[in-house]
């Protein structure tokens, strides 16, 4: 494992034009040279390389500590760049670039011929997306190349929404890291496939599927059935090996407030420091040994926004285990539990 001194370049991205920011064009040096670096998005930061190079893929692997067989997905400024980069774009996989590009919505597309075949993990098609990030845009722009870029943390851990998560995982494995402040969205981009009309979400994420459902001349709009399959190569990020877990063992639990506190009363009998992954709303309800809320049951928005940031806030907490609430799978909550489930990697208790 190399080691760097690792930098970090504030950039506020009111300040324009954000292609000539001395920050920007710092870090699009070491893009140009094969490294990576730690870029802001609207969902997560992500650790962003050169998509074409085999070489600097190979970099984000080494510096997540990330299984090869993982794809990942290739992030660009404007459309002239799908160029090289696919084959071919479905009709329907052009209406969803025309309502929610830029933005979190990944498209997996037919792979052209200069891709890196690291980023497409052996398979026939890559994912693209075009974030809904000035800073992001700018830095893509400035590097002149299309960016590979999962979340910018260790594999397996949750994923970082400001650049202290990953400095804390990163530090010393890259060169540099973007500050751009908060990520807005805090769960990764909705991951899809198009055939003919129909869409299938092979992740769930910051597109809902009732708003890709709302999109004119759809057909249908299907969830992967095979998306918690761990045996299936994955098709998209998120679709193998357990994620964005703490530190502690993690169990979900599916029951109302009164089954989790006993849940909770048992293991601190025996001992043990528990806890609780929960809401503002049940703040006051639950005792136990951490209570951290991850935002608003009633806005499960803010939910998804401060998911990440509250499983790491137990890591410095030092819990023996940690219980955490479950949510309805609506809207945006499919893309809550899709994390808080392979967060636990598949533990729930029921009442």
């Amino acid at each position: 494992m190399r080691s760097f001194q690792t930098e970090r370049w504030t950039v506020d991205k009111t300040e324009q034009p954000l292609t000539t920011h001395p920050h920007v064009i710092q870090a699009s040096l070491w893009i140009k040279k094969n490294e990576v670096i730690a870029i802001p998005t609207e969902t997560v930061y992500g650790l962003a390389g050169n998509a074409k190079s085999d070489e600097a893929i190979s970099r984000i692997f080494e510096a997540k500590g990330r299984p090869s067989d993982n794809p990942l997905i290739v992030h660009i400024s404007e459309r002239s760049q799908l160029e090289g980069l696919v084959s071919s774009i479905p009709e329907t996989a052009k209406k969803l670039m025309n309502t929610f590009w830029p933005g979190p919505l990944t498209i997996v597309l037919p792979k052209g011929d200069e891709v890196s075949e690291k980023v497409t993990a052996g398979l026939s098609t890559v994912a693209v997306r075009m974030p809904d990030h000035d800073i992001a845009l700018a830095l893509i722009e400035a590097s002149g190349v299309p960016l590979a870029a999962p979340s910018a943390n260790l594999s397996g851990k949750p994923s970082p929404t400001t650049a202290d998560h990953v400095y804390e995982d990163l530090k010393s494995r890259i060169p540099g890291i973007v500050d751009g402040g908060s990520t807005g969205v805090g769960v990764e981009s909705t991951v899809v496939e198009c055939a003919n009309d129909l869409v299938t979400i092979l992740r769930p994420g910051g597109v809902t599927l009732e708003e890709l459902e709302k999109v004119a001349g759809f057909g249908h709009v299907v969830v992967d059935p095979g998306l918690e399959n761990e045996k299936h190569a994955p098709k998209s990020p998120g679709m193998k090996y357990t994620h964005y877990a703490p530190d502690a063992p993690f169990v979900l639990v599916d029951g109302s407030p009164e089954f989790l506190q006993g849940l909770v009363d048992k293991e601190r009998e025996a001992g043990r420091k528990i806890g609780i992954l929960t809401t503002e709303e049940r703040m006051d309800f639950y005792k136990a040994d951490c209570l951290i809320p991850a935002g608003k049951r009633s806005n499960p928005e803010t939910v998804a926004q401060h998911l990440y940031e509250a499983l790491r806030a137990f890591n410095e907490a030092n819990v023996d285990q940690i219980f955490g609430e479950v949510f309805p799978k609506e809207g945006v909550g499919v893309a809550i539990m899709n994390r808080l489930e392979k967060s636990a990697g598949g533990h729930i208790v029921k009442e």
